[in-house]
């Protein structure tokens, strides 16, 4: 596992498009998920201890951002053969774990997506207002030994919420920081 953070939020970067398969086998596109008022495209894997630290609350919050007109949508992008952990299967196993419920997890077997994203790590977060020009790229929450430094509302929902309600990010982001997606060689 390398540590590694992400870059600095480009803002009005515009979001790319995508058709991946869901766990609900369906093929999902940017355009069946985005939100009313704000996106979250979200890269994640189900080994990360960073990912697993802090799902729980992610999908807590992801749940609770719905209510304010923000979609969400995770992919996972790593190299499954030698990540199995990572695979298809695990995925549905990963999301029904842990209460995904109408969140769909996409598997981005060819990398493309990670690519054309610039996703470097998981958790990699990526917030867009409704005409999806990013606007947040940064991290969930603070961790110190891989648990919250503290309790309050994260960083993530802050972001979203204000992306939702005024369409521009917070100007102050902190890297996101986990493991580097695994590429295929």
């Amino acid at each position: 596992m390398a540590l590694t953070k992400t870059p600095v939020c480009e803002f009005g970067k515009k979001a790319e498009d995508f058709r991946l398969k869901s766990i609900y086998n369906k093929t999902i596109s940017l355009s069946d998920i985005r939100g009313q008022k704000a996106t979250l495209v979200m890269f994640i894997c189900n080994h990360c201890p960073y990912v697993k630290a802090i799902i729980k609350d992610l999908i807590k919050d992801c749940i609770e951002l719905k209510k304010d007109g923000v979609n969400t949508v995770a992919i996972m992008s790593n190299d499954t053969k030698n990540y199995p952990e990572d695979s298809f299967e695990n995925m549905i196993k990963f999301a029904k774990a842990n209460s995904f419920g109408s969140i769909n997890y996409l598997i981005d077997e060819t990398q493309e997506i990670a690519k054309k994203y610039s996703a470097v790590c998981t958790p990699d977060f990526f917030g867009y207002n409704k005409d999806l020009c990013l606007q947040y790229r940064g991290r969930f929450k603070e961790l110190k030994d891989l648990k919250p430094v503290n309790h309050n509302e994260s960083d993530l929902k802050k972001a979203m919420t204000m992306i939702a309600h005024t369409q521009k990010g917070p100007k102050e982001q902190v890297p996101s920081m986990g493991c580097n997606i695994k590429w295929i060689n």
